[in-house]
């Protein structure tokens, strides 16, 4: 095995399929790992070794572990693997190895940047935090239906079911076998509100201590949550050349068909990272309606050139 090796790796739960590649492109042999023997057999390849593996759950992790073997990890996204499966109908571990090791030896293809151990320990809290909205609010549609049943019917906020539920005069007129079930799901819905909350101090409080989510929240639009969010998924922003490829990374370009020297300009590309483009639209829809709220002779320029463009776009394109 020489240096100009390239292994593609399938990553699983708990079987690893690995595909090596000579020099030219050539299989030498495949490989079936279980998790256990993965790691000591990474640690036997020669220094320098390639090895690809798609980017998807545990891939950074494998990825930190080549590096501390001194191997190349390459990290690609899937779209740009499938193009290499031979067949798109049979799909199987070794074929997947196989088109990764293939995807990984163009010399155009683009990988994916290796995020390290706090990256992922920050972002952890978003994901946690996306969990906790999602479950605050199905909690509080839960409660909401259930009060609807009996002809309670209140305010789509959450000031206002918390007046209905402490509310003593609705309470007597609800069967009592049904009070306790109420009062269960409020406190589930309460505990989840203070987890919520939780994890908004501790992104603030990360946000707080890097002083690159301290120059980001310098723009327009972005606080503490997606300035925290942007450091911990861009990592090294230096690995983009300019502003426009990081907006093609998170999705925000838009997408082109263009032939015959006539270019045709879609919509966003909504590829990338879903979670980090929401974060920066909503901040600019956010920007949007202060800069048209606030009053001329207060504006910024900022803020009046984007009424300016308010006044000859469409609210999206602003």
């Amino acid at each position: 095995m020489g240096t100009h090796t390239t292994i593609g790796l399938d990553l699983a739960k708990l079987v690893f399929s690995a595909c090596e590649q000579d020099a030219v492109g050539r299989v030498r042999q495949r490989k079936d790992l279980r998790r256990v023997a993965l790691a000591p057999w990474l640690a036997q390849l020669p220094a320098g070794t390639v090895v690809a593996m798609e980017a998807c759950s545990g891939a950074h992790h494998w990825a930190r572990r080549c590096l501390a073997y001194g191997l190349q990890p390459r990290l690609i996204a899937a779209q740009f693997v499938a193009p290499f499966r031979k067949s798109r109908t049979t799909k199987n571990d070794r074929n997947d190895a196989e088109a990764i090791a293939t995807a990984a030896r163009q010399g155009n293809m683009r990988f994916v940047p290796i995020k390290t151990v706090d990256q992922q320990a920050r972002l952890a809290w978003h994901r946690v935090r996306e969990g906790y909205k999602g479950e605050v609010l199905a909690t509080s549609n839960r409660l909401r239906g259930l009060l609807a049943e009996f002809g309670v019917v209140m305010a789509r906020n959450d000031p206002a079911l918390l007046r209905t539920l402490n509310d003593d005069a609705i309470r007597a007129d609800l069967p009592a076998t049904l009070l306790d079930l109420l009062d269960q799901h409020a406190a589930h819905w309460r505990q989840l509100r203070e987890r919520l909350a939780e994890c908004d101090r501790q992104i603030a409080a990360q946000a707080k201590a890097d002083r690159r989510c301290v120059r980001v929240q310098q723009l327009t639009g972005v606080g503490a949550l997606t300035a925290d969010a942007m450091v911990a998924s861009v990592g090294n922003a230096r690995e983009f050349k300019n502003g426009r490829q990081l907006s093609a990374w998170l999705g925000l370009v838009p997408t082109q068909h263009s032939s015959g020297g006539r270019a045709v300009l879609g919509e966003i590309s909504c590829k990338g990272d879903g979670y980090l483009r929401t974060l920066l639209i909503q901040g600019a829809r956010s920007s949007l309606q202060r800069a048209q709220a606030v009053a001329p002779e207060r504006a910024t320029p900022e803020q009046l050139w984007i009424r300016d463009l308010a006044g000859r776009l469409p609210f999206g394109k602003v």
